[in-house]
């Protein structure tokens, strides 16, 4: 299950965090306590998650979009994989709001952008796409195959 943070409630299988509930933590902090949590593009500047995360950034015109909605189901199937490959999801489902992130990307309507630990954009689809293709992609990105090095050099 994927958790909202800082993000009005759209009415699916998700949980919204209070503030309360997570005594305010910065973006970076709560992510880190809860890699399943999908925060809010408008709430946060991307650009504090360079070399910690790979965003996934979800965009739609509305939080009823068919697309979205599938989208978010798509990731919360395999948030353990998601997590391992430090990935952040952010979504933008107002574009009245102009976030620096829809700016940025200038997405049309839905969109999944997955961008690489260094802020660059690594790829974009115009339709949901399941967790498993986005980690096969991941997967094949130099930083994260040097990763993978890492963790089996020094377990």
């Amino acid at each position: 299950m994927i958790r909202i943070f800082a993000l009005i409630s759209w009415g699916l299988a998700a949980t919204c965090a209070t503030a309360q509930e997570v005594e305010n933590p910065t973006a970076i902090e709560a992510w880190e306590a809860d890699r399943s949590i999908a925060f809010d593009a408008i709430a946060l500047d991307v650009d504090d998650f360079i070399w910690l995360a790979r965003p996934i950034v979800v965009f739609a015109d509305s939080p009823n979009d068919p697309r979205f909605r599938q989208q978010m189901d798509l990731l919360a199937q395999r948030p353990d994989d998601l997590a391992e490959r430090d990935v952040v999801i952010l979504t933008d489902t107002d574009p009245d709001a102009r976030s620096d992130l829809r700016l940025r990307l200038r997405p049309r309507g839905f969109a999944m952008v997955l961008m690489g630990k260094d802020g660059q954009i690594e790829l974009r689809k115009p339709a949901p796409w399941d967790a498993r293709g986005i980690t096969r992609s991941i997967d094949k990105m130099p930083l994260r195959e040097q990763e993978v090095i890492d963790r089996r050099a020094n377990p």
